[in-house]
């Protein structure tokens, strides 16, 4: 796996790192600053469906650390490409149904690492 890859890799998996933060521990804080177009509110009100969701992002950071950390190259290749799908896919739903700007911190770097992996992988 190219250095890159990796260095995109734990790039994302920190900025997973920092979500599961966000959304386990500043919800009610740091929420209503980020999400201005959400009531207020809101906020307090579901603040365990966003801790909920913040250990996802804990769960994706840990696979993609994983990933880094697996010597068989197959099998880092594999392992990373699986969890680095699910990030985007997290990504791009979240950015069709909550904020359009979930999109750029979220699934773009994924979606990058995947297309850079995949071109080692296959070119």
């Amino acid at each position: 796996m190219p250095m890159l890859v990796k260095l995109l890799i734990g790039l994302i998996a920190a900025i997973h790192c920092y979500i599961l933060w966000f959304e386990m521990f500043a919800w009610t804080t740091r929420g209503p600053k980020i999400f201005k177009n959400f009531p207020a509110d809101l906020f307090p009100a579901t603040k365990s469906l966003a801790a909920n969701q913040g250990l996802y992002n804990g769960f994706l950071a840990a696979g993609l650390v994983w990933s880094l950390l697996i010597r068989d190259p197959v099998w880092q290749n594999y392992v990373a490409l699986f969890f680095l799908s699910c990030v985007a896919i997290a990504g791009l739903y979240g950015t069709v149904t909550a904020d359009k700007k979930i999109f750029f911190p979220q699934a773009l770097p994924a979606l990058i690492a995947i297309g850079l992996l995949l071109i080692h992988l296959y070119v």
